[in-house]
């Protein structure tokens, strides 16, 4: 890989920015939002049964859009009931919004917050470190996986996180759409792994354990990433290759396949006038042992 190609995780408030315009563009949120109102009454229906309290563990959360909605659902489903929402997220700008955001959501007295400013590997130090591990009756880690180097371990370690009754949520690209399309070319040449939903079922297989997958259809509009000198569209390009800078930092040759596979077929379509990419992404959820 060419020197200049830092990881996009490397700048902080670039890759805040890129992934806040990533939202803007993408159908992402919306379909996560379709799942919550839809699947996931069903899927928490059980985790707090004879509980005095209820304990969530969000790891790569974000600002928190996400993680607020679902717990409201479990709110619903068990009004009164104390609960306990621990966040691991490395990145203090996406805190700092998670906590304006909690500003103004209404009922939730019943709910603490905890805040861990770390990655989910420091998170697993930390917790190693301790005699009597804490167990949750809901994790989710969304759209984080490909940010970890031992995916194996660290699936292993937050299913092992899980009470009796405890569901593990994993959102990931699928296993057919732009991103994979990208990776499969260019993994070894962009600082982000090959890592799809695909990918993560067959580890859980292999480790035994229960789970149940769901596709979401999804797509962004990339148009802007085609329009020389316009910053919302070098941005995308940053967050579709995970690089930092891509479009003054990527050889030139690398640059151009990239930017003329975008607009395949394999990756987009076009509609009125527009490049929209694939997102596709799937949710898997695994069950406690």
């Amino acid at each position: 890989m060419d020197p200049r190609m830092r990881s996009l995780m490397s700048d902080n408030s670039r890759y805040v920015e890129s992934f806040r315009l990533f939202l803007e563009n993408s159908t992402e949120h919306q379909c996560m939002e379709d799942f919550i109102e839809t699947k996931l009454p069903a899927i928490i229906s059980s985790i707090g049964d004879d509980k005095s309290a209820i304990k969530i563990l969000g790891v790569g959360s974000g600002s928190g859009e996400i993680d607020l909605q679902m717990i409201s659902k479990i709110n619903t489903r068990y009004p009164g009931v104390p609960i306990k929402n621990v966040i691991v997220e490395p990145s203090p700008e996406q805190i700092i919004s998670y906590k304006a955001r909690i500003a103004k959501t209404p009922n939730i007295d019943n709910i603490t917050f905890s805040w861990n400013n770390i990655t989910a590997i420091e998170f697993e130090e930390q917790v190693d470190k301790v005699e009597q591990k804490e167990k949750y009756d809901f994790v989710h880690m969304i759209q984080m996986l490909y940010y970890v180097k031992d995916v194996p371990g660290t699936l292993s370690f937050f299913k092992s996180c899980l009470a009796p009754k405890g569901k593990l949520m994993i959102t990931l690209v699928s296993g057919n759409n732009g991103w994979s399309t990208l990776w499969k070319k260019y993994s070894n040449r962009l600082p982000l792994q090959e890592l799809t939903a695909a990918h993560i079922m067959e580890i859980l297989s292999s480790m035994g354990a229960r789970y149940q997958s769901y596709e979401l259809l999804s797509d962004m509009d990339i148009t802007e990433c085609f329009i020389e000198g316009n910053r919302n569209g070098e941005l995308l390009l940053d967050f579709l290759t995970a690089t930092c800078d891509f479009k003054s930092n990527a050889p030139a040759e690398l640059r151009d396949e990239i930017i003329n596979d975008l607009k395949t077929p394999e990756c987009s379509s076009h509609r009125d006038g527009k490049v929209i990419f694939n997102n596709n992404f799937s949710v898997i959820v695994v069950e406690s042992d």
